[in-house]
Order: C-alpha cells, then sequence, then structure tokens
C-alpha cells in the first residue's frame, strides 16, 4: 500500500453530452468544448477560475489549427489568470485519466493546490493531409490523399489496426461474434435506462449550439451516438470490419464522437478553506504496459498495480468502469480479471456513448464521482486500454 503524501479530492467534474461523428458537435472545436466544461466544472465546485493554480488537458488527434495550445486556451477561456500555466498531455485513450493523475502529481509535489484537469477530442474535425507537400509532387504523379483518422488508429510498430488487436484478443481469450454483440446490446440498454432515470444530469453540462438555417440556438445536453434501438437481430446482421468472421462489427465498437470532460483538483484541506464540497477521494492511480498486439488487455495490468498501492483487493470494488473500445477488448479484461458483471459499466460505456479519444478517462472519472455518491457506493476503479499496448487505472472513494 502506497498511502498519498495528501488527501486529494474532486470537488467539480463536469462534461459535454457527447456528439455523433460528423453530428452536433463537429463544429466546435476540442479546445472550445474543454473550455465549455471547464467553465461547468468550476461552477459545481463553486471555485472562481483565479483559484486555479495550474491546468492539464489530455487531446489526442490535435485535429483544429489551434489545437496546439489546447490546454492554454482551456485555461483561458475558462477565465484563468494568465499567470497561470497549463500543459497538454497524450497518453492516447488514457489521455483523460493521464491529466487527472497529473493534477495529482503537481498538488502532491506542491507545484499547485487547485488543478483544472481533463480531457477533450474533436474526431469529426480530423483532417485529411497531403504528405511532402512542401517539397513539392512529382509533374504527372497524384499526391495520395490521407485520411489522419483513419492512419492513427493503426499501430505502425505491430503493422495492425486497433480493431485487429480486439480480434486478436478474441482469439486468445476465445470470445465469440455472439458474446460481443450481446455486451454491446447490454452497453445500449443500460445507457438509455441510466439516461431515462437521470443518471448523467449531474455530470452532463448542456451547451448552446446555433440553429439550422437562422432558427434559434439549440441546448445540447444528450449523448448522440447511443442506438437504444438496438436489437440482437440488427446487430447480428452487421458485417465483420476487419476480419473475415470476425468479431468486431460497427455494432460492437466504441463510437468515434466528440466531447469534453473537466474536473477540479484539490486537496480537502484546500476545499475545506474554501468551502467546497468534497465529492470524492483520488485513493490511487497506475499504468502498465503489455505487448501492443494486445492493447486492449491493458486495464488487466493497470487495474491489480492500482489496487495493490491503494491496498485494496479486486472484491472491495463496488463499481468498474473500464472503456468499452471494443466488446471483445472488455470481454477479455473481464474474463482475465473476472469483472463481476453487476458492478462493471453499470450504465453502459463508449459502445454506447463513444469514445472520443481525449475525453474518455476524464469522462468516466467524472460519471464514477456522480455515480458513487448517487448510489452510495465506497469505492470505484476507473480504466482504459491505450493503444501502442498501454493501460491505465484510477482508484476513487466516495466521501
Amino acid at each position: 500500500m502506497a498511502k498519498l503524501s495528501k488527501d486529494i479530492v474532486i470537488v467539480g467534474a463536469k462534461r459535454t453530452a457527447f456528439g455523433a461523428m460528423n453530428g452536433a458537435l463537429k463544429g466546435v472545436s476540442a479546445n472550445d468544448l474543454a473550455a465549455h466544461a471547464a467553465k461547468a466544472a468550476l461552477a459545481q465546485a463553486g471555485a472562481a477560475p483565479g483559484d486555479v493554480g495550474h491546468v492539464v488537458v489530455g487531446n489526442v488527434m490535435q485535429t483544429s489549427a489551434d489545437a496546439i495550445y489546447c490546454a492554454r486556451h482551456v485555461g483561458l477561456k475558462a477565465g484563468v489568470p494568465i499567470e497561470v500555466p497549463a500543459l497538454t498531455v497524450n497518453r492516447l485513450c488514457g489521455s483523460g485519466f493521464e491529466a487527472v493523475v497529473q493534477a495529482a502529481q503537481l498538488i502532491l509535489l506542491g507545484d499547485a493546490d487547485v488543478v483544472l484537469a481533463g480531457g477533450t477530442e474533436n474526431m469529426s474535425q480530423a483532417p485529411h493531409v497531403l504528405r511532402g507537400g512542401r517539397e513539392g509532387f512529382a509533374f504527372g504523379k497524384a499526391p495520395a490523399l490521407e485520411d489522419s483518422l483513419w492512419s492513427a488508429l493503426t499501430d505502425s510498430y505491430v503493422n495492425a489496426p486497433m480493431a485487429i488487436t480486439a480480434e486478436n484478443l478474441a482469439t486468445k481469450y476465445g470470445i465469440s461474434r455472439a458474446e460481443c454483440d450481446e455486451y454491446a446490446l447490454r452497453s445500449q440498454k443500460l445507457w438509455a435506462a441510466a439516461n431515462e432515470a437521470g443518471a448523467f444530469k449531474d455530470e452532463i453540462t448542456p451547451i448552446e449550439l446555433p440553429g439550422k438555417r437562422g432558427a434559434p440556438p439549440v441546448s445540447f445536453a444528450v449523448d448522440e451516438h447511443p442506438r437504444p434501438q438496438s436489437t440482437p437481430e440488427a446487430l447480428a446482421k452487421l458485417a465483420p470490419v476487419f476480419k473475415k468472421d470476425g468479431t468486431v462489427t460497427a455494432g460492437n465498437a466504441s463510437g468515434i464522437c466528440d466531447g469534453a470532460a473537466m474536473l477540479v483538483v484539490t486537496t480537502a484541506e484546500k476545499a475545506k478553506e474554501k468551502g467546497w464540497t468534497p465529492l470524492a477521494r483520488l485513493l490511487q492511480w497506475a499504468s502498465a504496459g503489455v505487448e501492443p498486439s494486445l492493447m486492449g488487455i491493458g486495464p488487466a495490468a493497470a487495474i491489480p498495480k492500482a489496487l495493490e498501492r491503494a491496498g485494496l483487493s479486486l472484491d472491495a470494488v463496488d463499481l468498474f468502469d473500464v472503456n468499452e473500445a471494443f466488446a471483445p477488448q472488455w470481454l477479455a479484461v473481464q474474463k482475465e480479471l473476472g469483472l463481476p458483471l453487476d458492478k462493471s459499466n453499470v450504465n453502459g460505456g463508449a459502445i454506447a456513448l463513444g469514445h472520443p479519444l481525449g475525453a474518455s478517462g476524464a469522462r468516466i472519472t467524472a460519471h464514477l464521482v456522480h455515480t458513487l455518491r448517487r448510489t452510495g457506493k465506497n469505492i470505484a476503479v476507473g480504466s482504459a486500454c491505450i493503444g501502442g499496448g498501454q493501460g491505465i487505472a484510477l482508484v476513487l472513494e466516495r466521501i
């Protein structure tokens, strides 16, 4: 067990609803999505922008022209003073988690008392690129147009698309297509039930979008990607995308989406001084490397490591939320760790609501913070697999 030298708590946790590919949020940059969530997280905490001592934002694709300024612009647009520094981090699909970890580390090192941390992504804005254009193109030879999003989802080290790494896990763990579709349907139905029950109301901040053709602005407040009308028959009809007779389809993989989530991280001492209400305590975290061709098993390496640091057993955990990159990937992690289904992804996951790369870890953290309070459960673990062969996990405790 490794007890932290300071009591790290989360006092605000908000996200946008997630937009589908080329959907409602396609015109809103990742920077602006995160700035919106940041303002809402500060407001929920009762904190002023001037209370913030550092800004950390996870972002993977950097799809807008100003994306290289991500964390800095998020802080400034949220009203954080000019003197406050900012850091953009990229641990691929674990970037949102990593931002929260970096926030805790900054606080533990004494570099800040309050950190605005989270993740953001606009995958709809991923550009098509012409490589080599600065050198010019040979006469009569048309340059190749590259889809940067498609290219990024292939790990060149093992020459495998992310979906093939999930197929590798399906083969290794004996996971069938039927099991994958059954799990995907579960994700959709659980999201629908949770949405109907208001399980996301404390975490989602509505974002106002321009109306079409001069119509009044509209409020975007419900995840756009879920397909609650999905049926076993409809899922079974979908063809495998990457492997003949494979398991991964458009229906049982995470959605390509846009969105952001931000949290206010501080110490219990600072929260008491400021009169803020702690929502949850960050007990521990861990990252781990795994075989790149089996990258989706990453949570099975990171979760035990984080729990060991926290001095907890798997049985002590009340809620698990493991990012659903692909159904066979999630099922492989479940099989490897023996995760109880009734404690896992209880309100659906990325197969339903989508996986905006840099935002997902922050979204899961925010969701667990509010779910612990809403349900009265005590301990939660959030985790994600990471392209290239890594896993990351956080351990949270209700206060």
